[in-house]
């Protein structure tokens, strides 16, 4: 019997945590059984090529905030998949990426940011896509309601399953910087409240507190940001490639996120067995329990008083570190996440007929 094939379809321009999860599913599907192909937009598919097997791997126009998508129902339908997997942005900037899978095969939607449903007309249209995916995936038990309720879709076709991470054998823990390092990581937007990060450092420094921090990515932000930090102890890298290496030189993470649902790289860095500092956003707060420091989101005082508490005491840092490496264990290893992923995904392919074939 052959293998059950599944093409992964990521329309984004931006290099992300919901593009990071992908590259955990096609590394795990072979060992759980599967067949895996990606249809990438054209702005991130090199970044597959060492990931995807010779000739699964298609580069196709970006059709996010299009009204049809040709280009990736013709890729899609070339791998002749048994079930679609399709990374959501947010709830509608992808659709017609949606709809070309749904052409196809059996597709499964995997939403990683709930965001705006919208109203009306919009709201009616997106319903009756959703309506015809297999299966909605989302990392954030929040998000599950929130799907039932806006857009009709029926309890048991929205399922959560939390991220989760590759977990190093020998994690890097804290860096022992003679001045502490506080490090921050993600795309330059507002959504991940590094100005708030800045706001506090500011309120840091007016306390005497001696700190670096070090703010990894690139966006549109970036600008804005560097104005917002200058004359403070922080430093924009830009992109970083390798997430391993930029963590291992921190003393503490922090995660300054005005929304999110469960944060890759949240976990990314509680697995390297580092203390962090997280704002209560999405299922960050269920999700770390004892083993984070959790802060309000968007309040620069709370941020900095919770940074400030851990930069003063080493032994606190080192304990939260250790609990923050034995939660990413038992909970959060990527391993667990794609076995329930492409469990899922061999319900999808039984109980929908498939799409025609091309």
């Amino acid at each position: 019997m052959s293998r059950p094939r599944v093409t992964l379809v990521c329309d984004s321009e931006n290099w992300g945590g919901a593009e990071v999860y992908l590259t955990h599913l096609l590394r795990r599907a072979a060992g759980l059984g599967w067949d895996a192909g990606l249809v990438a937009a054209a702005p991130l598919a090199s970044r597959f090529a060492d990931i995807v097997p010779a000739g699964r791997l298609t580069a196709v126009p970006l059709a996010r905030h299009t009204a049809d998508a040709p280009a990736v129902r013709t890729a899609v339908a070339a791998g002749r998949p048994d079930v679609v997997l399709v990374n959501l942005v947010d709830p509608g900037s992808n659709a017609a990426a949606v709809a070309a899978a749904q052409a196809v095969a059996p597709a499964v939607g995997v939403l990683h940011l709930a965001g705006d449903t919208g109203s009306g007309p919009d709201r009616a249209r997106l319903a009756t896509l959703y309506a015809r995916l297999a299966a909605v995936l989302t990392p954030a038990t929040a998000a599950r309601p929130r799907l039932i309720a806006d857009l009709g879709l029926p309890p048991g076709r929205v399922a959560v399953v939390p991220n989760g991470v590759d977990i190093p054998a020998a994690p890097a823990g804290p860096a022992g910087n003679r001045v502490p390092r506080v490090g921050a990581l993600g795309r330059l937007t507002a959504q991940k409240g590094f100005d708030v990060l800045a706001a506090a450092v500011r309120e840091l420094a007016g306390r005497g507190v001696p700190v670096e921090v070090v703010i990894g990515g690139a966006g549109r932000e970036e600008e804005r940001l560097r104005a917002a930090a200058t004359g403070l102890p922080v430093r924009f890298p830009g992109f970083v490639d390798d997430a391993r290496a930029f963590l291992a030189g921190l003393d503490l993470f922090c995660l300054s996120s005005r929304h999110e649902a469960l944060p890759l790289v949240l976990l990314e860095a509680m697995s390297e067995g580092l203390p962090c500092v997280a704002t209560d956003v999405g299922d960050v707060r269920v999700a770390v329990g004892e083993a984070a420091v959790v802060v309000p989101p968007t309040d620069p005082l709370a941020l900095a008083d919770a940074l400030g508490e851990l930069l003063a005491d080493p032994d606190r840092r080192a304990e939260l570190g250790r609990r923050a490496r034995g939660r990413a264990e038992r909970d959060f290893n990527a391993d667990r996440m794609a076995r329930r992923t492409f469990a899922l995904l061999a319900r999808a392919a039984g109980r929908c007929p498939a799409g025609p074939r091309r």
